[in-house]
């Protein structure tokens, strides 16, 4: 009789886990931090703090609580809900909690925070974002 081997299924992160992870990456990046730094922190390699941001890994309690520490965040700041929707623009789209995520995630988008935050001149702020809609083909009505 032969021995049948079967492997199991890979299971899905579960999308609290993402959820966590997002946050965790988002703040470490706002904070200009490596994963191998925040690793070290944490007594980890840099590639457990790479499932933990991708969700691969559950963060369990304490360790969530050593991440908040290290990134200078309350533990509520990971589960702020990924259905929450910023207030509306004027054009009536809302951007979700995960755009924003996504977007303070990338090193662009964290850069073009960065940059755009050092402009004193509201007016000259005010004019960017017009030009940036301009590109983006949103009139903002």
């Amino acid at each position: 009789m032969a021995v049948r081997y079967t492997t199991a299924a890979k299971k899905a992160p579960n999308s609290t886990d993402v959820h966590v992870g997002r946050r965790v990456r988002m703040r470490r990046k706002m904070l200009a931090m490596s994963q191998t730094k925040l690793g070290d922190a944490l007594g980890l390699t840099f590639q457990q703090v790479q499932k933990y941001e991708n969700g691969t890994n559950r963060i369990g309690a304490s360790r969530l609580e050593q991440i908040s520490n290290i990134l200078q965040v309350p533990v509520a700041f990971f589960f702020e809900s990924p259905d929450a929707s910023v207030p509306r623009r004027p054009h009536g789209r809302a951007v979700s909690i995960a755009q924003i995520d996504d977007f303070v995630s990338d090193s662009n988008g964290l850069r073009l925070i960065g940059a755009f935050m050092r402009i004193d001149d509201a007016d000259l702020r005010r004019k960017i974002v017009m030009l940036v809609q301009e590109i983006a083909g949103d009139d903002g009505n």
